[in-house]
């Protein structure tokens, strides 16, 4: 989807509930698994936007031994597969937003393929990721760098809550490829040239839980707050730079 996966995607989406598991759940469970389900998630049209859609999105988490395949990570090989540090590589898919979605005279930003490095740590019980993605290839442009953090907590046998932060870097030509203007879409929406630069581009918090009906079905439920920073909020695209979103989920796990 568009804005879900910017920023709920990041903060766990975010939104590690479209796991419909917290990292903490995945990390104990046996190294091969497959969890599949759907989730109903209400996000931004587009980083920015002031529309809102009501979406299903597909609930993916799958690993065969080093390698993975989820809405979290996108599909990929861990290098390093530890108890403690996991590091992978793939791709992943890299959203831009829909003609409707975006200002009149804006235009189509096509999504992308991304490759991705990025490491999971455990400290205690605490959760950090790491990660940078460059894209190669859609209208979507540059680079970005990702970071989190998240707590998980075990509330009881079938109830797990976790609270998340995140915030992500990324460089000019990302910027101006998502929230710049050029000349042209100026002419068309009437809207003044920009042509921001790069760095801190959104700080999220988010809050998951997760409920297993029992030993092969499982609830999720994923409430996010995402606020745009930096030049970012100053594109004239921009008319909420903070942007609540939600994910509700059901996955079974074989």
């Amino acid at each position: 989807m568009i804005s879900f996966r910017t920023h709920a995607a990041r903060s766990l989406l975010a939104l590690g509930a479209l796991a419909a598991a917290t990292p903490a759940a995945a990390q104990s469970r046996a190294p091969d698994r497959a969890v599949v389900g759907i989730a109903a998630v209400y996000t931004p049209g587009y980083q920015g936007g002031d529309d809102y859609r009501l979406m299903p999105f597909p609930v993916i988490d799958v690993t065969y031994g080093r390698f993975f395949a989820s809405g979290r990570k996108g599909f990929g090989y861990n290098v390093v597969d530890g108890p403690q540090v996991k590091v992978g590589a793939g791709a992943t898919f890299v959203p831009g937003y829909r003609r409707r979605d975006a200002p009149t005279g804006i235009g189509r930003l096509d999504g992308g393929a991304g490759l991705r490095v990025a490491a999971d740590m455990r400290f205690g019980d605490v959760l950090a990721t790491v990660g940078a993605t460059k894209v190669v290839s859609g209208d979507v442009d540059g680079a970005l760098v990702d970071a989190s953090l998240a707590y998980p907590i075990r509330v009881s046998d079938r109830l797990s809550v976790t609270p998340s932060a995140s915030a992500t870097w990324a460089d000019s030509q990302y910027n101006r490829a998502y929230f710049g203007i050029s000349a042209a879409q100026s002419a068309a929406s009437k809207l003044p040239v920009y042509r921001p630069g790069g760095g801190v581009k959104d700080v999220s918090m988010s809050l998951s839980a997760n409920y297993r009906l029992n030993d092969k079905v499982s609830l999720g439920a994923t409430a996010s707050l995402s606020r745009l920073t930096g030049d970012a909020r100053k594109s004239p695209i921009v008319v909420e730079a903070t942007q609540p979103s939600a994910v509700l989920s059901v996955a079974y796990r074989f």
